[in-house]
């Protein structure tokens, strides 16, 4: 990797880090938000699963696996065919 592509790498890095951070601990944000299980596409959950097969964000394997979740607007989970609950 050259000096240009290392440089490209670190910015694109510090964006997504100062993107998401700031969304994940806003309070007024999740107030706003519910978590909504089974409906998560592979490697795009939020956080930990419900069963305790991972404890981080971004480690989902499955499509639509019941206990990942993801944070989506309050009333919005259910219509989108996801549950309140994970199991």
């Amino acid at each position: 990797m050259n000096k240009r592509q290392a440089l490209i790498a670190a910015a694109l890095a510090g964006m997504y880090t100062v993107s998401s951070g700031a969304a994940a601990h806003d309070p007024v944000d999740k107030a706003e938000k519910e978590k909504c299980y089974g409906i998560v596409k592979a490697g795009q959950n939020d956080c930990s699963s419900a069963n305790g097969s991972h404890s981080c964000s971004g480690q989902s394997t499955v499509d639509h696996a019941p206990e990942e979740w993801k944070f989506v607007a309050k009333g919005t989970c259910e219509k989108a065919g996801g549950k309140l609950t994970g199991k």
